[in-house]
């Protein structure tokens, strides 16, 4: 019964996670659909402010044992590589 209710937590944590960070994404996708990064340095502030957050949020959630350091890291890895993307795509234009 105990570990049942560890893993129901575990997979919440996770999914608020990936939730949060789906949310992010979304805002990188529209920016990079608008490229407008390089004339509202507001937009990338938001972006910055949201992945800081979502970093502590992995960090509390690994520090609880509610997910796994690893699969924090992987969130984190793929929405920087998108910022990334954008990034150059904005010097691009």
């Amino acid at each position: 019964m105990a570990s049942e209710m560890i893993l129901n937590h575990q997979e919440k944590a996770l999914a608020i996670l990936k939730a949060d960070a789906d949310k992010i994404l979304k805002l990188i996708k529209v920016q990079m659909e608008n490229l407008t990064m390089p004339q509202c340095p507001l937009y990338e502030e938001v972006l910055d402010t949201q992945m800081f957050g979502l970093s502590r949020e992995i960090d509390f959630a690994v520090r609880l044992g509610l997910v796994d350091e690893k699969e924090g890291k992987t969130i984190l890895g793929k929405l920087e590589q998108e910022l990334s993307v954008l990034h150059e795509a904005s010097l691009k234009k």
